[in-house]
């Protein structure tokens, strides 16, 4: 056997290797987008009243301006940064989703392909066909988990910048109203 072959065999034998944790991958993929519009069918429900977020910042900015410790602005600053980048990495799930889904989709159509063309070269007619159908899906499955994560990436992303330019707004607020109070308080 010469060198070609055997690293032909090897590399075959690796992406063989890899079938069942790629078609693994694209069915959890799956089962994450579902969740993940699930998940984005309850936000929307939630957000007919004032948005959660929000909420949550409000109370956070309280116990900031509440609390007797000096540096407020950098406070605020690190506060509305650590929301920010709280909602950043969520958002992140999703756009990984866009990412590898089509990926894993396209490994999960050519593994299955050698597979068939192997099948076929012994001339076992019914695998190649199972491998071909298996193919067709993952590529399907993938392509669909991408269309999907992206529409859902697009929508999150509009209600993140609202809700950053939202507290943006509840921060420079808080803090003018601090300082006018705090200028009141020395002036009396």
């Amino acid at each position: 056997m010469n060198l070609v072959s055997l690293i032909e065999q090897f590399l075959f034998q690796v992406a063989s290797a890899l079938y069942l944790p790629v078609i693994g991958a694209v069915s959890l993929l799956v089962f994450h987008v579902a969740l993940s519009f699930g998940g984005l069918c309850h936000e929307a429900w939630e957000r007919r009243r004032p948005a959660p977020a929000l909420a949550r910042y409000r109370a956070r900015l309280g116990e900031e301006l509440a609390a007797a410790e000096p540096h407020l602005d950098a406070r605020l600053e690190r506060l509305l940064q650590g929301e920010e980048l709280a909602a950043t990495r969520r958002l992140d799930r999703i756009r990984f989703v866009v990412k590898v889904g089509p990926a894993l989709g396209l490994m999960g159509t050519l593994i299955p392909m050698g597979i068939s063309l192997a099948a076929l070269a012994e001339g076992n007619i019914p695998k190649m066909a199972g491998s071909m159908v298996t193919a067709f899906t993952a590529t399907v499955a993938g392509l669909g988990c991408g269309v999907a994560a992206y529409l859902i990436a697009l929508v999150r992303e509009k209600w993140l910048r609202a809700d950053i330019r939202e507290m943006e707004y509840l921060t420079e607020v808080a803090a003018r109203e601090h300082a006018d109070g705090q200028e009141g308080s020395c002036a009396t």
